[in-house]
């Protein structure tokens, strides 16, 4: 937990000083491996759509496992090494959500009447 809020303090005042360093950085690296490997013994399906994941695909095959923000970097950039953030998806459909959010699960309610 401490680590968690030391990164999460330092990325927020480098993005205050006008330098991005949470992208790419050694510790969002370093936490991408560490759930790749744990998601690759658990082996979930991806959150956005439900489907396996080929969890054996080279990085950029669109079947293949993508660290997934919920609440997008573009718009949360101090979430980017939260765990409860990240979420294993393909990179199809990782790639096709982009900063949108995503579509309600079936069953789901969409609107409170």
């Amino acid at each position: 937990m401490y680590r968690l809020v030391v990164h999460t303090l330092l990325l927020h005042t480098d993005k205050a000083s006008g330098r991005n360093m949470t992208r790419d950085s050694r510790a969002e690296r370093d936490l991408h491996a560490e759930l790749h490997g744990l998601w690759g013994i658990a082996r979930p399906p991806c959150w956005l759509c439900g489907q396996p994941i080929d969890y054996d695909a080279p990085a950029h095959d669109p079947d293949a496992l993508d660290v997934d923000h919920v609440k997008p970097y573009s718009t949360h950039p101090h979430l980017a090494l939260v765990r409860s953030n990240l979420r294993p998806s393909h990179v199809r459909c990782n790639r096709s959500r982009g900063a949108r959010p995503p579509r309600p699960e079936i069953g789901a309610v969409a609107e409170e009447w």
